[in-house]
């Protein structure tokens, strides 16, 4: 494509020097697994959310899974999640035999409906998993007072919200993972913080459960060769860890430049009657993961894209309760209208650190170009 949905090389390019002496450092060190880079990142990373405990691992589905096995949470127990999200928030409930309760999402958020995760509990509801979807943070005033009240944990996905900040209504700003009983993250490619490879992380200010998520994500042990209960293989490599200790340095950057990319496809795109831009809510800043529109011409609309070598893609084109796997092992409570809707609508455009407004208005041109010929 003339036009790709995200620019890995070009945001490489910039900061070339830094990241290939970071990754020589590692080589030259030969520490590669546990090497001195993983701690740094951590603290890091703590220093940058404002939380007392961050923990890395290997992904983002493993930190869900990780989160899970630190809750102790039996099978048969059940963890409430969005029907409207990526496979890995559910699977890894499946995976380890619990019951996944989808729920709808609003459909201009894309976020979890807090009114859905009360009406869906039940006597073996255990927790609950908002997804901060496409880079902004879920209602977690109302989530927490939810989960309050009927005594769920509150596992956060927030491998598309890195960076983003939530304003409650006691006026405290807290960061996209850090308000729930466990955040977690993803640092695939992609992702706002991005790596060279796989990569995750998980946050938490209880240091009792910090304890526990760490041996977790080392096969259960403490001190080596001791295990005391039963984990994972689950660690970030050391390269991996150095990449990111040079990135999270821009993560603020990137930030603004996606708000300002966004901001500008809403200038050029406002006028489209036939689309719904992405909203933004009044709780919590927006890190644009995603610029994700709502179109009922959506298949036509990004054919005619893709033939003028602009890319596009479609997260996601099937709810959770549409998907083979889940369908023998969820449970659904609610009416999951808006999720199935806004599958067979999204439409997320060209979102990189690189765009420039000659690429916007390339796109723009011709998505305007395209509902002019199909009216």
């Amino acid at each position: 494509m003339t036009i790709p949905i995200l620019d890995l090389k070009g945001q490489y390019k910039k900061i070339k020097e830094q990241i290939d002496s970071a990754i020589n450092e590692v080589v030259e060190e030969a520490n590669f697994i546990n090497g001195r880079q993983v701690g740094e990142f951590e603290k890091e990373l703590a220093r940058f959310l404002v939380s007392e405990h961050v923990i890395a691992c290997a992904n983002g589905t493993d930190a869900l899974q990780i989160a899970m096995m630190a809750l102790e949470l039996a099978p048969g127990d059940e963890v409430i999640v969005p029907a409207f999200t990526y496979a890995a928030t559910a699977e890894v409930v499946g995976l380890l035999g619990l019951v996944p309760v989808l729920v709808d999402v609003d459909p201009l958020t894309f976020n979890i409906k807090p009114e859905d995760i009360e009406v869906s509990c039940s006597e073996r509801t255990k927790a609950v998993v908002p997804v901060h979807l496409f880079g902004q943070v879920s209602d977690m005033d109302r989530i927490e007072q939810v989960a309050a009240n009927a005594g769920l944990w509150v596992v956060e996905d927030n491998a598309q919200a890195l960076g983003a900040v939530y304003t409650g209504n006691d006026n405290k700003k807290r960061a996209a993972g850090t308000i729930g009983t466990i955040g977690c993250t993803s640092f695939f490619p992609t992702k706002n913080l991005g790596c060279y490879g796989d990569g995750g992380a998980l946050f938490t200010q209880n240091a009792e459960l910090a304890s526990k998520i760490r041996m977790i994500t080392d096969h259960g042990q403490k001190i080596k060769y001791s295990h005391d209960i039963i984990g994972v293989n689950s660690r970030l490599d050391t390269i991996q860890a150095a990449v990111l200790n040079v990135k999270i340095k821009y993560l603020n950057e990137y930030s603004a430049s996606r708000y300002r990319f966004a901001q500008r496809y809403k200038e050029l795109l406002c006028d489209v009657e036939e689309i719904i831009l992405p909203a933004e809510s009044a709780f919590s800043t927006h890190v644009y993961h995603q610029f994700t529109i709502r179109t009922k011409k959506r298949d036509s609309l990004r054919e005619y894209l893709a033939s003028k070598g602009i890319a596009s893609m479609i997260y996601y084109p099937l709810p959770l309760s549409k998907q083979k796997a889940f369908t023998p092992i969820s449970k659904v409570r609610v009416s999951l209208r808006n999720s199935e809707m806004v599958a067979s609508e999204v439409l997320s455009l060209p979102m990189h650190t690189e765009l420039n407004d000659d690429t916007q208005q390339r796109v723009c041109s011709a998505i305007k170009d395209f509902f002019a010929k199909n009216r």
